[in-house]
C-alpha cells in the first residue's frame, strides 16, 4: 500500500525527517503550516536532499496567502522537486485566521472553493487567467503551466461539496474511518454534477498514529492529539460529534475551560479506535493496514502527534514504514 507521513509541527529538521522517510520507504512526506515554519521553504530544502519521495502541504490555509501567491510558490517548489509536489489547501480554524492572520473567517466553504479553483487556473496551461468570483478576482495574467495536483482538506458537507467541484484530492481529518465512505458520497455526487469523475479524486485521510512497546504510552499520545483538535477547532468537534456527540462536547468543554488533562481523559477507547492508530508496533501496523484496505481510502497519511518526543516519534515512524 502507498503510505504518506506528516512531519510533526515540533520536529526539528524537516529535510532530515524527509530523508529518513524516504529511506524507510514512505511514498510521500507532507507538512502542515501554522506558525514558525514556512511549508514551501521547508519542503524546498527537503526536495534538495531527497530523490524520489513525493512532497506535499497538509495544509496551507487559504486566508494567509492569495491564490496567486500560493500558485507561484507551488510552481517554484514543484520545479525544485522535479515534479514531486502536491499542494494541499484548507480553511484552518477561526483562531488561526482571525488571531494570527487578521482576516475575517467568513464563509469558509466559498473561500475554499474559489481558492482551489483559481489556484488551479493559475497553475494550469490555458494561457491567460481571468476570474470573477465572490471572494477573488483576477484579470488577464499568464498561467504558470505547472502540473501540480491540488487537494482540499474538508470536514463538513459544504467544504466537501467545494472539494467535489474543484479539487484533485481530499484530506479528511477526524472523520471516523468507517464513515469516510459515507462522507465521500457528498464529494462524489457534487463532482458528478460538475461533470467530474469522482474516482479521480484521491482520498488521503489523516491517521493519528503512535506505536510503542509501551502501548499505553502510544494510546495516550493519540488521545492527546484528538483532544487538542476536538477542543480547539469547531469543525473538528462537529466531525467527531457525528459519531460521538456526548464525548465530543465533554472534550470541547474541558478544553475551553483550560482543563487539558480532563479533555484528554474524556477521549474514550472507542473514539481512539475509530479515529486513530495506537498500540504496540505490530498492533499499529495491523490497524493501519485495516484502514488502508477501506474502499474510501487511497493513501493513509500517518500523523505522529506533536510533543511525543524523539523516541516515540522514531519508533512510530519505523513501525509504520512500508518496508516494515
Amino acid at each position: 500500500m502507498q503510505t504518506g507521513i506528516l512531519v510533526p509541527n515540533d520536529a526539528d529538521g524537516l529535510a532530515a525527517f524527509a530523508e529518513r522517510a524516504e529511506q524507510r520507504g514512505y511514498d510521500a512526506v507532507w507538512t502542515g503550516e501554522l506558525w514558525g515554519r514556512d511549508s514551501f521553504v521547508a519542503l524546498t530544502q527537503a526536495a534538495l536532499r531527497t530523490e524520489h519521495i513525493e512532497l506535499g502541504t497538509a495544509i496551507v490555509n487559504v486566508y494567509g496567502r492569495s491564490p496567486a501567491t500560493i500558485a507561484q510558490a507551488a510552481a517554484t517548489l514543484d520545479d525544485a522537486a522535479d515534479g514531486r509536489f502536491t499542494l494541499g489547501l484548507g480553511t484552518s480554524t477561526r483562531k488561526v485566521v482571525e488571531d494570527l492572520h487578521s482576516e475575517s473567517f467568513d464563509n469558509p466553504p466559498r473561500r475554499l472553493h474559489e481558492a482551489v479553483e483559481l489556484t488551479k487556473q493559475f497553475l494550469g496551461d490555458d494561457g491567460r487567467v481571468s476570474y470573477d468570483g465572490a471572494t477573488f478576482e483576477a484579470a488577464d495574467f499568464p498561467s504558470l503551466s505547472a502540473d501540480v495536483a491540488v487537494y482540499a482538506a474538508a470536514l463538513g458537507p459544504a467544504t466537501r461539496r467545494a472539494t467535489g467541484r474543484t479539487a484533485d484530492g481530499w484530506l479528511p481529518h477526524n472523520i471516523p474511518f468507517e464513515r469516510l465512505g459515507e462522507a465521500f458520497e457528498t464529494i462524489a455526487e457534487t463532482a458528478e454534477q460538475a461533470g467530474r469523475d469522482p474516482q479521480a479524486i484521491t482520498r488521503m485521510p489523516y491517521v493519528p498514529s503512535a506505536a510503542s512497546e509501551d502501548p499505553e504510552r502510544a494510546r495516550a499520545a493519540v488521545k492527546g492529539h484528538l483532544a487538542y483538535y476536538v477542543g480547539s477547532g469547531e469543525g473538528y468537534r462537529r466531525a467527531v460529534a457525528n459519531s460521538f456527540p456526548e464525548q465530543a462536547e465533554a472534550i470541547a468543554e474541558a478544553w475551553r475551560s483550560g482543563e487539558r488533562e480532563a479533555a484528554r481523559a474524556a477521549v474514550t477507547d472507542e473514539m481512539l479506535d475509530a479515529l486513530g492508530v495506537a498500540g504496540t508496533p505490530q498492533a499499529a501496523r495491523d490497524q493501519l493496514a485495516e484502514i488502508a484496505a477501506l474502499d474510501a481510502v487511497d493513501v493513509p497519511l500517518v500523523v505522529i502527534p506533536d510533543d511525543t518526543g524523539d523516541e516515540l516519534r522514531r519508533e512510530t515512524m519505523d513501525a509504520l514504514a512500508p518496508e516494515a
